[in-house]
């Protein structure tokens, strides 16, 4: 429960620190006083967006700083899941700073407005009349019956799989308008690929496929080369091999008579041996030439396709095309996995949907259960608020869509008249009857929430005299299971509070301020007396007043 809060620099407020207690406690002021700006606060601490308007002073900045004693509500999983130390007395501050800029701090921890907001879910709930509205919305009534029915965990559980269920089936589309779009390309691109593996290619082919093509397109010239040089080479008399066995002889007679004589022999005979391999060289590239029309014809037309994959890929080398062969298998292999990729996913959304339906089931079921009890409930509350005929018919019925709560549509129709038909909230319930409703099902959540404090705004809009009597009653009785506040005009629930705050408005020189104050008894007497009479009091209000504080 809030146990403080403490306002410097927000609106028409420029200092203000009030405490707190359990129970109910009541806040009343004239129209414009500034009950607004304590829930603006309120709503700042819990994590709604802030701007400069907020701040009273343009040049200071504006702090709202709230504590709360959070020690029966078993809050210490969400501090640990945050980092963020817990303390049983947890206070939260919200700095508005001049620039624009906003802050937040949980026990003095920076933290983003996603974190406030969900603590803040958890310590407080703010009732206005904008929600009273909202009871006729389908999945304010949903929360309504689920909490009765006591889902949570069915509902964890189903979302979690609903979650994952949505995954495939956003994936499972995906895969297959990727199969109908690439249903062409892979095609064309195992087309391609069949037409590179077809080539056989190896790396470096290419360059040995041209010099056999060179030898071969040219043989009748190479082969007259090498005889005429063999022929040189080897003639009787003047043939190179014989001259140069003579100028080895020559030497050989004068080696003796100087290491010059000897040097130039020694490379004479290494020329005549180097001389005389290569001429065995020339000899066998003779006799292995051979005019061969058809592989001549062959590796022409393996050339020709070469090149002609070169040019359709763009690309000068075979290890180019070698590259492109393995992304394309690549390619085709992946979109060859496709279909089982599909099937594995159609498997398991098939299985998901199985579990998403036995949950589905059991939320429907507990549903069903809970209806008559909150029918029951709600009406022997609002037969005790003056709604002695009221009636509601509530349906769940199974769908074969899977929302975000299950599979169930809910219908949720009242009748407050004997002899009327019923109808929807929205259209058949005055704002009155609106307000008795709402009133009611909070003092039934209350029954089932853990939620250490409510707020009630003004929830009386349309009632008085005896019913607001009995609103009073209920909202105290709520209190001893939750810090209750009302916002409230009407004397008859100020009654009940435990403790009474006035919002007021007081001018300091041309300066206009909001105050909150905790009223004593005889103050209480006073402002009871006035929201009964006006501002004149007469005996007769004091004495209703202190009547109904009794």
């Amino acid at each position: 429960m809030i146990t403080t809060l403490s306002i410097k620099n927000y609106a028409l407020i420029e200092k203000l620190s009030i405490d707190f207690s359990k129970g109910f406690s009541i806040i009343t002021g004239e129209t414009g006083a500034g009950k607004s700006i304590i829930l603006g606060a309120l709503g700042l601490v819990l994590g709604k967006r802030a701007d400069l308007t907020s701040l009273k002073n343009k040049e200071e900045k504006c702090i709202i700083e709230a504590q709360f004693e959070i020690s029966k509500y078993n809050l210490e999983a969400f501090f640990e899941a945050n980092d963020l130390d817990y303390e049983e007395d947890t206070i939260i501050r919200r700095e508005i700073l001049p620039s624009g800029k906003s802050r937040a701090f949980i026990n003095d921890s920076p933290v983003n407005l996603q974190e406030l907001q969900e603590l803040g879910l958890f310590l407080i709930d703010i009732h206005s009349q904008q929600q009273t509205q909202e009871l006729s919305d389908e999945n304010v009534q949903f929360e309504i019956i689920d909490a009765i029915a006591d889902v949570q965990g069915d509902m964890v559980a189903y979302q979690s799989v609903l979650k994952s269920y949505k995954s495939d089936k956003t994936k499972l589309n995906s895969l297959i308008k990727k199969q109908s779009e690439s249903a062409k390309e892979q095609e064309y691109n195992t087309f391609v690929l069949n037409e590179l593996i077809e080539a056989q290619l190896k790396s470096g082919e290419q360059e040995i496929l041209e010099a056999d093509f060179e030898k071969l397109n040219n043989v009748e010239i190479i082969k007259e080369a090498i005889d005429k040089s063999l022929a040189i080479a080897n003639e009787e008399q003047i043939g190179v091999s014989h001259n140069l066995k003579e100028i080895k002889a020559a030497l050989q007679k004068i080696a003796s008579f100087s290491p010059e004589y000897s040097s130039q022999l020694e490379r004479i005979t290494s020329l005549q041996i180097e001389f005389e391999d290569i001429a065995d060289e020339l000899n066998r590239c003779s006799e292995k030439l051979i005019n061969d029309p058809e592989q001549l014809d062959l590796i022409s037309q393996k050339l020709q396709l070469i090149f002609n994959l070169q040019k359709k890929h763009q690309v000068s080398s075979v290890d180019e095309l070698l590259e492109i062969q393995a992304k394309l298998e690549d390619s085709v292999f992946e979109l060859g996995n496709l279909d089982d990729e599909i099937a594995e996913l159609t498997t398991s959304i098939e299985q998901k949907s199985e579990q998403l339906d036995g949950l589905a089931d059991a939320i429907h079921k507990k549903r069903l259960d809970s209806i008559p009890i909150l029918s029951q409930k709600l009406i022997s509350i609002l037969e005790t608020l003056g709604m002695p005929n009221v009636r509601f018919n509530i349906e769940v019925k199974k769908t074969a869509t899977y929302f975000a709560n299950g599979k169930d549509e809910l219908q949720f129709l009242f009748s407050a008249n004997k002899g009327t038909d019923f109808g929807l909230l929205k259209k058949v319930a005055s704002g009155g009857e609106m307000s008795r409703i709402m009133l009611a099902v909070k003092a039934i959540l209350a029954q089932y929430s853990k939620l250490p404090t409510l707020i009630f705004d003004e929830i009386d809009t349309g009632v008085s005299g005896e019913i607001a009597i009995k609103m009073g009653e209920i909202m105290k009785e709520m209190s001893q299971k939750m810090q209750i506040f009302a916002i409230t005009h009407l004397p008859q629930i100020a009654a009940k509070g435990d403790a009474h705050f006035k919002v007021f408005k007081s001018t300091v020189g041309e300066d206009t301020q909001s105050e909150l104050k905790l009223l004593s008894e005889e103050e209480r007497v006073v402002e009871i007396a006035q929201m009964l009479s006006g501002t004149i009091v007469s005996d007769s209000a004091l004495n209703h007043a202190k009547a109904l504080l009794n």
